[in-house]
């Protein structure tokens, strides 16, 4: 069994709050719940949105702020994120595409596969044809090996209404090529900030809430003139990945920021 840890979404800043959260605080907080109980935990992955503005020194921060983690880092690029920046300054495996943050990584006879679908200037999500025939390829030598895809946009409706225009575009081209390959067990997403479940084919989706804010809920409708973070918990998950059977956990970051709600 292949313990992974996934967070999403740190949107981390140097100095500032973000939507009134302190992403450092947040962060710490689930560094510390990461190291006092899963640091047999092979990897964290994290899928996006590193940082809130990308800057030099935003992603410098953040890779001091990881430093105290006791299982490696697998960074992913988010729509926040800016690819140059977060390949300088953030710590990425052998292999990684040339051109974009596109790795994949053997672990315990799993394939895990991070794919780049940032695309620089919107909030939407792209899989250009040079990331996809990379994807072709690596599932190819991935041969009968279970796979597991991180990505930052969801490559399907969620029934989302703010947040579905946002996902992966043009995503039938992504699943023409998942669908060839039968070894592709789960796809892991971000940007959503809110858990979703569910299934496209015989592929599992979920997405993550956020280390930082949630999402509010589907009801009352809300738009993004009237955008507040839900009052629910950050969280991260903890994936146990088998040869026949994978679970996820989704485990409660908690926090006490002064002046603020334990949320």
């Amino acid at each position: 069994m292949l313990k992974l840890i996934w967070m999403s979404d740190l949107h981390y800043d140097a100095h500032a709050l973000v939507h009134g959260h302190d992403p450092r605080v947040r962060l710490d907080a689930a560094i510390t719940l990461i190291n006092t109980h899963h640091s047999d935990a092979a990897c964290c992955i994290i899928t996006g949105d590193m940082v809130e503005t990308a800057s030099a020194e935003a992603y410098t921060a953040l890779r001091a702020a990881l430093g105290r983690l006791s299982v490696p880092v697998l960074p992913l690029a988010g729509n926040h994120d800016r690819r140059g920046l977060l390949r300088d300054h953030l710590p990425l495996p052998e292999g990684v595409m040339s051109e974009f943050v596109q790795y994949a990584v053997n672990a315990d006879g799993h394939v895990l596969i991070a794919l780049d679908t940032l695309d620089e200037g919107s909030d939407a999500g792209t899989l250009c044809p040079a990331r996809l025939d990379w994807l072709d390829q690596t599932l190819d030598a991935a041969a009968d090996s279970p796979v597991s895809l991180f990505m930052h946009h969801p490559p399907a409706p969620l029934g989302l209404t703010m947040l579905d225009p946002d996902g992966l575009q043009a995503a039938d081209a992504f699943w023409a090529v998942v669908n060839r390959y039968p070894s592709v067990r789960s796809v892991y997403a971000g940007h959503v900030h809110r858990a979703t479940f569910g299934h496209r084919g015989q592929v599992t989706l979920a997405t993550l809430p956020s280390v930082l804010y949630q999402a509010p809920p589907e009801r009352p409708r809300w738009d993004w003139d009237s955008f507040a973070p839900a009052q629910e918990a950050p969280k991260l998950g903890v994936l146990q990945l088998g040869e026949t059977q994978s679970t996820l956990h989704l485990d409660e970051i908690c926090t006490y920021e002064l002046g603020g709600a334990p949320l």
